[in-house]
């Protein structure tokens, strides 16, 4: 790659399809912003970077490889000066004067990993934790070559999304919930949100589980509430507001099927394909099975599927212990959450020992309970310690002794 003294374009095109950067030089150079030495700079500044982006993404021994880094070196450094600039020729020329190249194009490469990692939607089963790592190279090969144009785009959405989620954690937290226990959970931002417009409505102060969530909207059958009571909680911050009214809006759409007292609540929320998902309630397997099955057997066959190895006792007693849902098989990313809770917040096995000697059939109390506390013995130490940074031991113990897939 080259640069010369631009010449003065001949001649006025209604679409000017020139890269940003291009434009932006040719308009320091025309006003005297950009000298002849920056020029020169920049001349011997741009081969230095196509070498890094090619090694980088590929080769930097492969000509196609080059010269799509020529294009990417280009493509990052306009990214970066229409953004910071707005479209303005005048500050992009004083950006390119007052800073490398090089700079500048880590800056747009700054933009594009810092949107790779924003959510994706609103679903905090399907986005990642975490910063920009080697997983995410190829979409940000990908993306070096994109418009500024598909990059707002893609900006606004994601935007969007982080501003739900945002506002779902806000909810979560004003009702006792963790951003771990969200993401422990899996629903849709969306839900949370609905959910808590109806909590805020019934003057309630906690994610219900299924069975207080089907009495409260029992409640509101039999009073016919009235739509205009559902309202955006005053200590709701601004920043939130256009995103949580668009989804009171959706729950007064909601509104008629809600309180029609024709269609039993379990089978709106759970049956019925529009309504699955939309609203959420905290999965309390045994509080459900207690309300529907008194029989103390009954309820601990339907939580374990019938189930009553090690595995399954441990796994079951270390989420009540993180005060976590009771769950029977964690995935690795799930037994990550508890760990990273655990160490944050605190355990209490005793809450285990509690839910055994109240749940479980009565001939097999006091063998899981001493096998709990067995486990409790020997895991304390690699469940709390501060040195296991990356949750290895953690990990690989719970796999041994826990159901872990």
């Amino acid at each position: 790659m080259t640069l010369s003294q631009p010449e003065s374009s001949q001649g006025v095109s209604l679409f000017d399809a020139r890269p940003f950067f291009e434009k932006a030089l040719i308009y320091g150079v025309q006003h005297g912003l950009i000298d002849p030495a920056r020029l020169a700079a920049m001349a011997e500044e741009a081969p230095k970077g196509m070498v890094q982006i090619a090694r980088y993404f590929g080769s930097e021994y492969l000509r196609p490889e080059l010269e799509k880094a020529r294009d990417r070196l280009v493509n990052l450094v306009s990214l970066h000066l229409q953004d910071a600039s707005t479209g303005d020729l005048q500050v992009a020329a004083g950006l390119l004067r007052d800073h490398s190249l090089l700079s500048r194009s880590k800056a747009g490469s700054d933009l594009l990993k810092a949107l790779i990692v924003m959510p994706q939607n609103t679903h905090f089963g399907m986005n990642e934790r975490g910063g920009f790592g080697d997983r995410h190279i190829p979409q940000l090969a990908r993306w070096s070559l994109a418009s500024y144009a598909d990059y707002q785009t893609e900006f606004l959405a994601r935007q969007h999304a982080v501003q739900v989620v945002e506002a779902a954690l806000w909810f979560a937290d004003q009702l006792g919930l963790s951003a771990d226990d969200l993401q422990d959970a899996e629903p849709d931002a969306e839900a949370v949100i609905r959910t808590a417009l109806l909590l805020n409505m019934t003057r309630r102060k906690e994610l219900p589980d299924w069975v207080t969530f089907e009495k409260m909207i029992a409640g509101l059958r039999k009073q016919q509430a009235a739509p205009a009571q559902l309202t955006l909680p005053r200590n709701l911050p601004g920043a939130y507001r256009e995103v949580v009214e668009a989804v009171r809006q959706s729950v007064l759409a909601d509104w008629p099927r809600l309180l029609d007292a024709r269609l039993p609540a379990r089978k709106l929320f759970d049956h019925t394909p529009a309504f699955m998902g939309r609203y959420f309630w905290l999965e309390d397997g045994l509080s459900e099975v207690s309300h529907h099955d008194r029989s103390r057997s009954a309820a601990w066959d339907k939580l374990t599927q019938g189930h009553s190895d090690d595995g399954t006792v441990l796994t079951l007693c270390l989420c009540v212990a993180a005060g976590s849902a009771p769950k029977t098989l964690l995935t690795d990313k799930t037994a990550a959450t508890l760990v990273r809770k655990i160490r944050k917040h605190g355990w209490q096995p005793a809450l285990a020992t509690g839910y055994l000697q109240s749940h479980a059939p009565e001939q097999h109390q006091d063998d899981f309970i001493g096998l709990w506390q067995e486990f409790v013995h020997e895991a304390q130490g690699t469940l709390t310690s501060d040195r296991d940074n990356k949750l290895l031991d953690a990990l690989a113990l719970l796999r041994r002794e826990c159901n872990v897939a």
